[in-house]
């Protein structure tokens, strides 16, 4: 191969990859975009709502995502893996048993609590195994689920059974997410109970709902 040749084919190999970059950085910003434009206008928002918020045009996300479902999924796994990270670092962050769960609960719920839209669009679809919110939620899911499980472990003085360390934390996962879900849409009132009250309560289920004692405090 002759320098000339080599020359074209470095300067071939570093417009691509500077196209590549620029792809992935501006992928990045239309996520954001459209992430502020679900937080402001609702969870069911249009293509053109977000394009609009973000200041371009509905072809642009389409040549980026291939159309909403596609936003959709790329969003969510955003999403899903920022509450994964923040929720899995809370529990890892304390030390006793009871207040490891109560910190995920509670980073999960104020999560949602931060931007109800934004979590009702990326949870109101349903799943296929192949795409990306699929991947980042089975991920969080298993995460979330050992840690519990330790802590449960822990907790319990190793006398949970096998059986009960692999379903339970699953199972409560959904309650949580159920529980949260509920109390989100529910209208502020007298009645409704509070971010911190929710998070106790829920956490009192999580760690003794499987326990035929009467549960203590988590704090």
């Amino acid at each position: 191969m002759n320098k000339i040749t080599e020359e074209i084919d470095r300067e071939t190999d570093g417009r691509a990859a500077r196209w590549e970059a620029h792809r992935t950085a501006r992928h990045e910003e239309l996520l954001k975009l459209a992430r502020k434009a679900v937080h402001k206008l609702g969870p069911q928002v249009s293509m053109e709502d977000i394009a609009g918020h973000a200041k371009t045009s509905k072809p642009v996300y389409y040549r980026y995502f291939g159309d909403k479902e596609g936003l959709r999924q790329a969003l969510s796994a955003m999403v899903i893996n920022d509450f994964r990270k923040r929720v899995i670092a809370a529990g890892q962050a304390k030390e006793d048993e009871g207040s490891a769960l109560h910190a995920m609960v509670s980073a999960y719920l104020e999560l949602a609590t931060n931007s109800p839209n934004l979590y009702f669009f990326v949870t109101s679809a349903p799943r296929s195994a192949e795409d990306e919110a699929a991947g980042a939620l089975t991920t969080f899911f298993e995460e979330a689920s050992a840690l519990i499980s330790e802590r449960l472990l822990r907790l319990y003085d190793q006398q949970a059974t096998t059986a009960t360390l692999d379903l339970w934390p699953r199972a409560a996962l959904g309650m949580v997410r159920a529980a949260g879900e509920r109390w989100l849409r529910q209208p502020d009132s007298e009645q409704k109970p509070s971010l911190e009250s929710l998070a106790e309560e829920l956490t009192n289920w999580l760690a003794y709902g499987i326990a035929s004692t009467n549960a203590p405090t988590t704090r």
